[in-house]
């Protein structure tokens, strides 16, 4: 279980085979690699070989390594075209959190100011371990646990981890996607059902529901009327009926998505990836032309720039940057498994990089336009309320008609002219002023009211669509736009869960995924609850954050200080055609390792000192308040994190004391007979190398031939040393004396 170069010594070969009476004789050895095969003892794990660097029985010899990398007729799926892989990685990694994460950090830190850090950090961070996962996936050819195996198997466990982070997040994500859907269909009708209080009659009384007036239309239909939400966590409330067969509906979808891997879900890409910039590019031109956009792209873009030095603006920054991508779920290497070894991910890593940074800055502007028409208009019913109180003031003598400005049209009031008012009538009536209950109607606090996650979605966003003209049409794009952007993500989460699993098990994908999404629905039904929205953000805080920043640097470790950047940068030389820049070099080697730990340390510390609770809707009062978690609750954050992680020891002391088998040396059924059908070509290359007249030897050299190694010399001296069979991370090799030189 040993990593890399520091693997026992392989299992000695059986004196009858030919390879070991090469040790006893002087005799040139000529005999087929079929004989090889056949004759070779049980291989024993602990001689395996990573795909790109190991060799058996200690640590190689520099110059000296073969390059074991998998062959690409090994019978695993292939993208049908590089547009459809593109397509499915921006799916996967561009979700809801570039529509309503994005938005609200930009908002709350610091403005266009904020584009600066994520910017920078999107290069230091972001770019160089999204290469790195496509470029391990892509050479392995495997899921999460398959490439960590290979990787180092003692670090094994960082697939596992990632897999069960996926778990954890497609079960709470997908019923957003419910909720999505619930509104898709509601849309339907004209007016919306959000857009006015119900009325409730009692007899020849009617009168606005009281939850519904002490907040807002929107407000109403979302936690009364969807979700039905309790008080507190601990109040199940029962099973939410139309909530439940949303979620059915949702996982339905995602299954008829995935069932036969990247065959279905690469046609789906071409709708759910693409359909969303239609609906955002027609959202920002209509935006544009609504009364107050302008105001409201002017106050996003406006940098503070002394909020940009605050550390918890970066820290934020490199936590979005980290999500955005879909690092560390796994999805990531999933969907690069299934390219041609030589495909150019460096390109891919900065392509999806740059159009999922482009893609956030488009949903901000087409947010704030919107919400900037939102406060324009709340900020005219401020104006409204607060002139109708002056004018009985005004007509009950409580204020003098001498403090209004001459000017001043109350049929017509602007909101300069209400501004105007206010301070005069403020400054005149110091004293009293507060009993006077008038609001300052300022444009500024209303664009300075943060939302993000649901309450953006399905309550500001909700709001200002109902004063669209056409109203259901926009909600309908828009809700269908969330179905299709989780869509996207959630067959890159599914895929990061079947992908390994099959790659480890011998399963029917079609039997996996219908188990998978059986199985994610029934313990789906926690969110479904009429307290399920309370989970959904327990699970959002605390079961992926610290996890995958953990599953991430051990990544970024294995590969950069166990494996050997070094060697690394020369397997991506050897896998792409060219060498990477030589700042890759140094950023996975010493800048990504410590800004993922100082992130780690800002992660804890935050968790630390921040409180364990939720905001919990009161009915009475209509509006939120935050609660603590109850014991069992708080237990319940503490083991989402601990399970996650608990396979990265579990995995790491059984490898340690060979108490759970490597692992590496498992070929794929497929792959074993490529061995067998190409075992010919490979005869004719030993002869060619190892014949003594030139003119005996065969055409050249098949383009399959193992990459050789940093360093390596000769063909002819890897051959002597080591006889090795290209295969998924494994090897059979023998140490005999060199052959003596021939005149």
């Amino acid at each position: 279980g040993a990593c890399w170069g520091q693997r026992k010594p392989s299992t000695a070969m059986p004196k009858s085979s030919k390879v070991t009476q090469r040790e006893h004789s002087n005799e040139h050895v000529t005999e087929s690699v079929a004989d090889l095969l056949a004759l070779e003892a049980p291989m024993d794990y602990k001689s395996s070989q990573m795909s790109m660097n190991m060799a058996g029985g200690g640590p190689p010899p520099r110059g000296k390594q073969p390059d074991i990398s998998p062959d690409l007729e090994d019978g695993r799926p292939a993208w049908n075209s590089k547009l459809q892989y593109i397509l499915a990685q921006v799916g996967f990694s561009v979700g809801l959190g570039n529509v309503w994460r994005f938005p609200y950090l930009c908002q709350k830190n610091g403005g266009g100011a904020y584009l600066v850090p994520y910017f920078i950090l999107l290069i230091l961070i972001g770019i160089p371990l999204f290469f790195l996962e496509l470029a391990v996936g892509q050479r392995i050819r495997r899921g999460s646990i398959g490439v960590w195996n290979y990787v180092c198997p003692r670090l094994g466990g960082i697939g596992v981890s990632s897999l069960m982070v996926c778990g954890f997040v497609g079960l709470y994500y997908n019923v957003i996607i419910g909720w999505s859907i619930f509104y898709f269909f509601q849309s339907f009708q004209y007016p919306l059902p959000w857009s006015d209080c119900p009325i409730r009659r009692n007899g020849s009384q009617a009168n606005v529901e009281p939850e519904c007036e002490k907040s807002s239309a929107t407000t109403y239909f979302w936690y009364r009327e969807t979700l039905n939400i309790t008080s507190s966590i601990a109040d199940s409330g029962g099973l939410n009926l139309r909530m439940t067969l949303s979620l059915l509906g949702a996982w339905v979808i995602v299954c008829l998505a995935v069932i036969k891997g990247i065959q279905s879900s690469g046609k789906v890409m071409y709708f759910s990836s693409l359909f969303p910039y239609v609906v955002l590019f027609c959202f920002l031109v209509r935006g544009l032309f609504l009364k107050g956009a302008v105001d409201g792209i002017a106050h996003m873009f406006t940098p503070k720039l002394e909020i940009m030095l605050e550390p918890q603006v970066w820290r934020e920054a490199a936590t979005q940057v980290f999500f955005a991508l879909g690092l560390g779920f796994g999805g990531v290497i999933a969907f690069s498994s299934y390219n041609k070894r030589d495909n150019n991910c460096h390109f891919d890593a900065v392509l999806v990089s740059v159009i999922n940074f482009l893609t956030s800055i488009l949903a901000t502007l087409v947010v704030f336009a919107v919400l900037g028409f939102k406060a324009n208009i709340m900020n005219e019913k401020c104006v409204v309320e607060n002139a109708e109180k002056i004018l009985g003031y005004l007509n009950s003598n409580v204020l003098s008609h001498d403090l209004i400005p001459p000017h001043v049209n109350f049929s017509h009031l602007s909101s300069s002219d209400y501004t105007e008012m206010y301070e005069v009538i403020k400054i005149v009536r110091e004293d009293s002023f507060a009993q006077l209950g008038l609001e300052q109607c300022l444009l500024e606090d209303e664009l300075n009211k943060a939302v993000q996650g649901t309450g953006l979605a399905f309550i500001a966003f909700t709001e200002a669509m109902t004063h669209f003209p056409a109203s259901p049409f926009w909600s309908v794009m828009f809700f269908f736009m969330l179905i299709n952007l989780g869509l996207g993500s959630m067959i890159g989460t599914m895929t990061g869960i079947t992908t390994p699993i099959l790659d480890t098990f011998k399963i029917r994908k079609e039997l996996l995924t219908v188990a998978c999404c059986i199985v994610a629905f029934l313990c789906g039904l926690l969110f479904v609850q009429r307290s399920g929205n309370y989970f959904v953000t327990m699970f959002d805080d605390y079961s992926a954050g610290l996890p995958l920043t953990i599953v991430v640097i051990l990544e970024n470790v294995s590969v950069a200080w166990i494996y050997g950047t070094k060697r690394f940068m020369q397997d991506l030389e050897d896998m792409l055609g060219f060498k990477p820049y030589t700042f890759y070099f140094y950023l996975w080697k010493y800048v990504s390792p410590v800004c993922l730990i100082v992130l780690i340390s800002a992660t804890v510390v935050e968790m630390a000192i921040s409180p364990l609770g939720y905001n919990a809707w009161v009915q009475d009062l209509a509006l939120e308040r935050f609660q603590s978690y109850p014991p069992w609750a708080v237990a319940m954050c503490f083991a989402l994190i601990g399970v996650a992680m608990l396979p990265l020891p579990l995995v790491f002391l059984a490898r340690h004391f060979n108490w759970l088998p490597d692992g590496s040396n498992k070929l794929s059924v497929s792959y074993r007979k490529s061995l067998t059908k190409d075992a010919s070509n490979l005869e004719d290359e030993t002869r060619f190398i190892l014949g003594k007249n030139p003119s005996e030897a065969p055409s050249p050299m098949p383009s399959h031939r193992a990459y050789l190694g940093p360093g390596s010399t000769s063909p002819v001296e890897l051959i002597t040393n080591s006889t090795s069979i290209s295969g998924y991370g494994s090897s059979y090799q023998t140490n005999p004396a060199p052959p003596k030189s021939e005149s």
